[in-house]
């Protein structure tokens, strides 16, 4: 299956992608890991989105694109995808969507999870992130074990800059204008599924799951 995770941050995208991925036996791609990756080979589009991310800046349409459509190349990704973070903006959709085509393994489904902005402002100040594996913690529902220690490796947590309080909301509302426009996008070819994403999270695990399964029932 090609499978999107769509929704704002904070919504649990990046924990659910490799919970259903690891289910499904999907490759998960996520943007950011995707740029990481791609920098640390020292691809020539690596470089250049490293150079764009150095400066704070967004990596450009057709960077972004090209190393995603590189990375869907390769052959773990023939067993099928789950994208988190791609797409960010309607000529990346389209663009997918082209891609895909051509391979006649169109997307399956867009699964947007959706979450009170209220909630989302909760949980985004609450976020602290390890700075050597990337786990993820929460001052509420996810502390550490030991204060600002990770669980898995001992890495140092740090709150990123963009999780700070006061620019939560400025986030949040950049971030909204593009999902709005994929939402509108998805919806047209009938693709996208709404799933609420409050409450545990095996909970949200489930409706995913049983959205995929009435998906690829459908097939």
């Amino acid at each position: 299956m090609q499978l999107i995770l769509l929704g704002l941050p904070g919504v649990g995208k990046g924990t659910q992608a490799k919970v259903l991925a690891s289910h499904l036996g999907l490759l998960h791609i996520s943007t950011g890991d995707m740029f990481r990756d791609a920098a640390e080979k020292k691809t020539s589009l690596g470089l250049s989105a490293q150079e764009f991310m150095s400066k704070g800046q967004l990596v450009p349409d057709e960077v972004t694109i090209n190393m995603l459509l590189e990375r869907i190349s390769e052959n773990d990704a023939q067993k099928g995808i789950m994208l988190d973070g791609f797409p960010r903006t309607i000529p990346q959709a389209k663009a997918l969507d082209e891609a895909l085509k051509n391979r006649n393994s169109p997307i399956d489904a867009v699964l947007y999870i959706k979450v009170p902005e209220v909630e989302l402002l909760a949980r985004l100040t609450g976020r602290w992130t390890c700075s050597e594996c990337g786990e993820i913690y929460h001052t509420q529902t996810n502390p550490p074990k030991k204060e600002e220690l990770c669980d898995l490796c001992d890495g140092v947590l740090s709150q990123r800059a963009d999780d700070q309080p006061d620019t939560v909301s400025d986030r949040l509302n950049a971030n909204r204008e593009w999902t709005e426009q994929l939402v509108t996008y998805y919806e047209d070819f009938s693709k996208l599924h709404s799933i609420d994403g409050t409450g545990e999270m095996e909970e949200i695990t489930e409706r995913l799951i049983s959205v995929i399964e009435m998906v690829s029932a459908e097939r």
